[in-house]
């Protein structure tokens, strides 16, 4: 440690039973630094934060701040110390209004008002229920929360990983601001742009120890993706895309898996229009708050369409409830792994949870344990922590609620964003199944909000702004800058041929994000 150090943290260990998510962490911050904590799901980079801000205990180790020693036992007093974290989920309660979440922190509210605005949202009633807000607001007033208070040591756990492109451009420009006073910054992201523009060192976790810490700078990438994977490893290479796309190799005139004709819902969803066929994968793009949300919501069976028309295989379908979805071939993955998983119960019986459904009878318990052996074989999920799926990585979680979906045998997955928050290594697993399934004749609509996935693992592209599809590209042009242009509704620079249901953005140039 040197007397400039803000924090100091040496030799942090906690096992949850068997499990050791961390061994032998390290980690040293400076003042005015952006340092940014790095590892591949399950390095132990949310413990040792959790650690730090006195949610979680260690079984060892010493924590000093300013040169201090300190045992911080609660959030309240890791606060008090100067230490303050934003989740990866929202911290605030459901059911309470933002003003009453405000009081339970003892939150000042014209200071938490001024980082709401400077954070890109204009307009924000406090008296609204926090479960009626997008995710992307409650990141961002989880984040103007904790600023508010002014903490010497801000650490943000995949803070972008939710937020559109604007309001993560705004998020990076407060943590500068924040570093030119000589606070800090521990900044936990999966996106190397990010820590390359914004980070001064890279503290790398593997297997719940420090094993590296590095300058950024130009050309970091291949070392820290070295360190953390402890092999050598190329970073742009896409894992398992075939060489011909589906589109190639469909048949003229086949039905398509799943036909969507003027579709709307709620206010957000207006008028979309697209086709997915058999064996492809479809990319959705949008910015928050355009119409993927209602979109997923409908195809799911979650919520009922206004408008529109669905047909799945040529026959028109009609969604009252989940299970009707389910029935028609159309299963989901949520970006948030809470709201698929059981997470006080086993793997096992997660995965094999749809074979218990609507179930009369003995059920085949040989069958179930093939298929979910299978699946969890086929997926590589860590199996450790059989006791309960919450003491499993955010990865190994995403990965048991798709195998469900293998072991029960899927025709039309929709996956809105899984790989949100998701380590390098488990996002490359992921893309090759959902490669894998589309060769098998599966089909896969993919809502991501990165959009350098597009080209790794997608046949097309279908980018929406304003509750309409504005233009669908094939893989090999939809590349980022094309991607944002069309999802801030504007022309590509290329022409594309005209879609049935889509219509050209005019005079757009961003969006203005408030609650909905």
């Amino acid at each position: 440690m040197t007397s400039e150090s803000l924090l100091d943290a040496s030799g942090v260990c906690k096992s949850y039973g068997p499990v050791a998510a961390l061994r032998d962490a390290s980690l040293t911050v400076g003042p005015g630094e952006v340092h940014a904590l790095v590892g591949a799901n399950g390095a132990g980079k949310s413990t040792l934060v959790k650690i730090l801000t006195g949610a979680v205990r260690p079984d060892s180790g010493r924590i000093l701040i300013r040169g201090r020693d300190r045992k911080v036992h609660s959030p309240a007093e890791a606060r008090r110390s100067g230490l303050v974290s934003v989740y990866q989920e929202p911290a605030l309660i459901p059911d309470l209004d933002v003003a009453d979440n405000l009081r339970l922190t003892g939150t000042p509210v014209d200071p938490f008002m001024k980082w709401v605005r400077a954070l890109g949202i204009d307009k924000l009633d406090l008296f609204e229920t926090a479960r009626d807000l997008p995710l992307a607001v409650l990141r961002i007033l989880d984040l103007a929360r904790a600023l508010a208070i002014e903490p010497d040591v801000l650490l943000l756990d995949e803070m972008t990983a939710a937020l559109p492109a604007n309001l993560a451009e705004k998020v990076l420009d407060v943590v500068r601001r924040q570093c030119e006073t000589g606070r800090s910054v521990i900044f936990i992201s999966h996106r190397f742009l990010e820590i390359s523009a914004l980070c001064d060192r890279a503290t790398v976790l593997r297997d719940g120890e420090t094993v590296g810490v590095v300058d950024v700078e130009a050309g970091v990438e291949e070392q820290i993706v070295e360190l953390m994977l402890g092999t050598r490893t190329e970073l742009g290479r896409a894992a398992g895309k075939p060489q011909q796309s589906a589109g190639d190799r469909r048949p003229e005139g086949e039905t398509p898996r799943l036909r969507i004709s003027n579709l709307g819902a709620g206010t957000k969803l207006e008028d979309v229009s697209f086709d997915l066929q058999v064996g492809e994968v479809l990319g959705v793009i949008a910015l928050e708050g355009q119409g993927q949300d209602e979109l997923f919501g409908v195809l799911s069976g979650s919520r009922r369409a206004l408008t529109g028309k669905i047909e799945v295989d040529g026959t028109e379908a009609r969604f009252r409830h989940p299970a009707d979805a389910i029935r028609a071939g159309l299963v989901y993955v949520p970006s948030n792994r809470v709201d698929a998983l059981l997470m006080q119960r086993s793997v096992r019986e997660n995965i094999a949870l749809p074979f218990c459904a609507g179930a009369w009878g003995p059920i085949d318990m040989a069958k179930e344990n093939v298929r979910v052996d299978g699946a969890i074989e086929r997926l590589q999920i860590d199996t450790r922590a059989q006791g309960e799926v919450q003491r499993l990585s955010g990865g190994n979680q995403q990965k048991v609620t798709i195998a469900r979906w293998i072991a029960t045998g899927v025709q039309t997955l929709l996956c809105f964003d899984p790989t949100r928050g998701i380590d390098i290594r488990t996002k490359r697993e992921i893309y090759s199944l959902l490669r894998e399934l589309a060769a098998q004749g599966s089909s896969v609509l993919l809502y991501t909000s990165e959009l350098e996935e597009v080209q790794l693992v997608c046949d097309r592209a279908v980018v929406i702004f304003g509750g309409r599809v504005v233009d669908v590209l094939p893989a090999d042009i939809a590349n980022e800058p094309t991607l944002m242009r069309a999802a801030y509704g504007l022309p590509r620079e290329v022409s594309s041929d005209a879609i049935p249901g889509s219509a050209p953005a005019h005079g757009a140039s961003g969006i203005e994000l408030g609650p909905a």
